[in-house]
């Protein structure tokens, strides 16, 4: 019979990405909730062939709350969800269900398969939760039930250790990738042509890619974006989430209304990052020191790191302290205007660019869907194997 691999849920990006990986290995189905305080009164699932990135997607209703303390019962949410699942595989006493949140850990405990714990966020941080005790208790239990745990950084596994007492042999890291089709054929020595909506900015561009929210140190973007007029600066991605911090507001929304040689993109697929990324001339990963951030995986460091181009970065996120020399670590906005003149002077061309291209390879999706997989004890079938190797082969543009 066959084994079918169930991702609960699929709606942050780069849980998506990996869902998609896995995809080309094993049989796969990511489940797409829709929350509402009437989900439980709600019963139409359906299922999508999603295209970008390739991926058999099932939604499906979901009661809001449904984990917290005392609902299960009455709802019977986990008991809704495993029948659900039961529903898209033909073996489920065989196949795998991988809970991406704690919220789901009263369907774990009664799944009756293979279970993974796919942690991607610091869920019990108070930046992340107003109940960070119930989330511990709900981490314990999941980490309890889990056969393997795969945090995507070091300071999650350290938690999921110290409070959830998740035993250590049941912990492999999977930190957030890049597609392995970014993978360039060969080092990208120079900046590639600008994607048509930033094509008129003028050279050297500083490059910021990513959700544009309140994790970002807009004090030292702006502060930088002042004292480098013959920079340009281009942000990618989504401005709608609000920034509570007075300054930092004020920061952001000053750079937004700037215009000139500041360009605001808006929001863009996480396929079409890439161009943006290898136009730079040098990117900028500019994180605050905050909770969930600091404790998670950049995914926009491995965006870059696929690109070549040089990066800055602030210390802002625990994981890229440890990424030196493939990016530079600044620690203020005097450190990061020295830099990019550093960089203005030598072309921006750090000599890093064959290091970054040589790892990129080992940083993708692809990548960490197959460590899941073998760390898990599972194996693909031939074919799939084989997809999986013409995937990880670069190609040309």
């Amino acid at each position: 019979m066959n084994k079918t691999f169930h991702v609960c849920d699929v709606r942050a990006v780069w849980v998506r990405e990996c869902a998609s990986a896995l995809s080309r290995q094993v049989a796969t189905v990511g489940w797409l909730p829709h929350i509402s305080t009437l989900g439980y009164f709600r019963h139409k699932s359906w299922s999508e062939d999603s295209a970008d990135p390739v991926l058999s997607l099932r939604h499906f209703p979901l009661q809001r709350g449904f984990a917290r303390t005392g609902l299960d019962p009455l709802f019977q949410e986990s008991s809704r969800i495993i029948r659900r699942l039961n529903e898209r595989t033909d073996n489920g006493a065989g196949s795998c269900m991988i809970c991406t949140a704690p919220a789901y850990t009263p369907s774990a405990e009664k799944w009756p398969g293979l279970l993974i714990y796919y942690v991607t966020d610091a869920f019990a941080y108070p930046g992340y939760t107003k109940d960070p005790t119930g989330v511990i208790r709900l981490d314990r239990r999941m980490c309890n039930r889990a056969d393997f745990v795969f945090p995507n950084s070091r300071r999650i596994a350290d938690y999921l250790i110290r409070d959830a007492h998740c035993p250590e042999e049941k912990i492999a890291i999977l930190p957030n990738a890049t597609r392995a089709a970014n993978i360039l054929p060969a080092p990208l020595f120079k900046p590639v042509e600008a994607p048509a909506d930033i094509s008129d900015m003028p050279r050297p561009i500083a490059g910021v890619i990513g959700n544009l929210a309140a994790n970002m140190d807009w004090e030292i973007l702006h502060n930088a974006v002042e004292r480098t007029p013959w920079l340009s600066w281009v942000f990618v991605g989504p401005t709608e989430m609000p920034v509570q911090d007075e300054n930092q507001r004020r920061c952001r929304t000053l750079l937004m209304n700037r215009g000139g040689r500041v360009r605001f993109t808006g929001f863009k697929l996480y396929s079409q990052l890439c161009s943006y990324a290898r136009a730079f001339d040098v990117a900028v990963l500019p994180y605050r020191r905050c909770e969930p951030t600091y404790s998670g995986s950049a995914t926009r460091f491995y965006e870059h790191l696929a690109a070549c181009r040089p990066i800055l970065a602030t210390r802002g996120v625990e994981e890229l302290l440890h990424k030196e020399p493939l990016l530079c670590l600044i620690d203020s906005a005097n450190e990061m205007v020295r830099a990019l003149e550093e960089l203005a002077a030598s072309g921006f061309r750090d000599g890093r660019e064959a290091l970054r291209w040589e790892t990129s390879h080992q940083e993708t999706w692809e990548a960490r869907a197959a460590t899941m997989l073998r760390v898990s004890g599972q194996s693909a079938t031939g074919s799939q194997l084989r997809a999986f190797e013409d995937v990880l082969v670069p190609s040309a543009g």
